[in-house]
């Protein structure tokens, strides 16, 4: 609903009170037309309220209960400090929109001791429903993820919101208890952060530079002082300290873009070699919207977590193709990973590394069985005996290995394929040396792998699912310094019997396997990555719609700042 619809509604009541005796509401007793709403909610009827629906029911009914059915919101105070909380709510990448906000930046400025009874009910419903609805998309986001992708589940918070708004009522602590709802990692802020020096340039003209022939250092080409022009904007190209030492000939690809280019690239997840390629410039050509449309996308997902990851855990980034562990609260290594390919997605989903297993055989899964093995062995009948790959009939203790040449090949299907391939340990096991098991319903785990080559490469989505980890020693040492009986000499001992060996977690650690293609990094760079799963698209047409569902809202931006003046109750 517009602004002017909701200030045509605000005058429509004001002229209506005009005419109507204003019935008295004493402050110890209970609002009989608050009574009447909540009555109306518990019955299963939409309320509207000033041309606004009510929309967190439940926590209404609570609230209201709690409070004896009295007007909640009677200092201006209070209404000013939601108000201007609503009105910030969109650096969060939330719309105002969603909580009442151009409605109730227009309340705060009215006065409110010659209202009605109905209006005064009416304007208090209002500002407990933003703050309930809005302290809930923060604390949980607005968006539920099993709505975007049948794979992915998430933990899902759970705090009677209804008692937090008594409180902050009570202490005068409207801004900071929703302040307090915000995930408090420092990922978040620092997105926050990013997007706000972002906003500035919407509305900047950012037309596509046209597509040429890739610009080398040295070259000289007119697209250029674009590029520049907007690398500056961006933050890549630091403003000189002296104006006259600015380059002169801004067409030409001199020394002062030898760094800023690779630097760029690598801030996108692009080769850094310098080359102002179709890639590069399809990044230089990302419009300021659509970025801070990525960052509102990783906002609202760092929402879907925990709001403290606790002391010791494991973080991956499937967008970013990187892993994080966090020991005692400080990193403690990063690594590359490579993650599900597009149609193999890993999903994302939270829980804790239980065990790890040295030396591990790899039952391979039947789809991988049925889909890329059986074409490989029929057309290479040596395949498995190369790649160590025995085969059973049966599963469990009764299974019986099985000589592969006597089995028909050709006949095998789908529905026709009553073996188990187990892929012994060794060199070429898929699974390499090592694997970090947390059972869950998607059978994914992190592990090793023989094919470390691929690590060099800029985008990683080479598996089935799992998780192939760069520095798979490494983290099982340092998951492993709690145990006292485990250290890397005895993990190196074990890696030359090659038996499978399995080691236990002396507490879980738990692991988030999360998709971000958009982040702050240690240098207060901001990094993008392309959605390789088009998981942004599906988040955001969620995450912009409208209570109605009848359209999408846009990008939010903090709205000018309402006058502090006028109201008096």
């Amino acid at each position: 609903m517009s602004k002017s619809w909701h200030t045509a509604l605000a005058i429509l009541a004001t002229l209506i009170i005009l005419v109507l005796p204003a019935p008295s509401v004493t402050a110890a007793g209970p609002s009989e037309p608050l009574v009447q709403r909540i009555e109306a909610l518990e019955g299963g009827q939409p309320v509207q309220v000033l041309g606004e629906p009510l929309l967190a029911r439940e926590a209404l009914r609570r609230f209201y209960e709690n409070h004896g059915f009295q007007l909640a919101w009677s200092s201006p105070g209070h209404r000013r400090e939601l108000a201007e909380a609503i009105r910030q709510i969109a650096n969060d990448g939330l719309n105002p929109v969603d909580y009442h906000g151009d409605l109730l930046s227009d309340l705060v400025l009215r006065a409110r001791d010659d209202l009605s009874g109905e209006i005064q009910a009416d304007i208090d419903l209002l500002f407990t429903d933003a703050f309930l609805l809005a302290a809930s998309h923060l604390l949980e986001g607005k968006v539920n993820p099993q709505t975007i992708h049948a794979e992915w589940s998430a933990s899902r918070q759970h705090q009677d919101l209804a008692v937090s708004l008594a409180e902050a009522l009570r202490n005068n602590t409207i801004a900071a208890t929703l302040d307090s709802l915000r995930p408090t990692h420092r990922a978040y802020a620092k997105l926050m952060e990013a997007r706000n020096q972002l906003t500035p340039l919407l509305g900047h003209p950012w037309l596509p530079i046209a597509d040429g022939p890739s610009i080398h250092p040295g070259d000289q080409d007119p697209r250029l002082p674009e590029i520049r022009r907007r690398l500056a904007a961006l933050g890549d190209i630091p403003a000189p300290a002296d104006p006259a030492s600015s380059v002169t000939d801004q067409t030409f690809y001199g020394e002062d873009l030898d760094l800023v280019i690779p630097n760029f690239q690598a801030r996108h997840g692009l080769e850094p070699d310098g080359i102002i390629g179709k890639k590069t410039l399809a990044a230089v050509n990302l419009m300021p919207v659509e970025r801070i449309r990525q960052i509102d996308a990783s906002l609202e997902r760092w929402r879907w977590l925990p709001q403290s990851l606790g002391d010791d855990y494991v973080i991956v980034n499937i967008a970013g193709f990187g892993l994080q562990l966090v020991m005692d609260g400080r990193e403690a290594l990063q690594s590359r990973v490579i993650v599900g390919r597009p149609y193999r997605q890993t999903p994302v989903f939270s829980d804790r590394i239980r065990y790890l297993v040295f030396n591990p055989t790899w039952t391979v899964p039947r789809k991988l069985m049925i889909e890329d093995l059986l074409p490989q062995i029929i057309r290479d009948p040596g395949f498995l005996e190369r790649q160590g790959i025995r085969v059973y009939q049966g599963w469990g203790a009764d299974r019986q290995e099985i000589d592969p040449a006597f089995i028909d090949w050709f006949s095998l299907s789908r529905n026709n394929f009553p073996y188990q391939l187990v892929q012994e340990p060794g060199p070429l096991n898929a699974l390499g040396q090592v694997k970090f098991m947390f059972p869950n319903p998607y059978a994914v785990y992190l592990h090793d792998t023989p094919g470390q080559y691929l690590f060099g490469r800029q985008e990683r989505s080479f598996s089935s699912g799992c998780i192939r980890v760069e520095k798979p020693m490494e983290l099982a040492e340092q998951l492993l310094a709690g145990a006292p009986e485990w250290n890397r000499e005895k993990i190196d001992r074990l890696l030359q019997e090659k038996t499978p060996v399995t080691a236990v977690l002396p507490d879980p650690i738990p692991i988030y396997i999360q998709y971000w293609t958009a982040w702050v990094d240690e240098d207060q760079r901001i990094q993008f990555r392309d959605d390789i799963y088009n998981r942004d698209f599906r988040l955001l047409a969620q995450l912009r719609q409208s209570v109605s569902g009848d359209h999408q809202l846009p990008t939010p931006v903090v709205a000018k700042d309402f006058r502090k003046t006028g109201g008096n109750d």
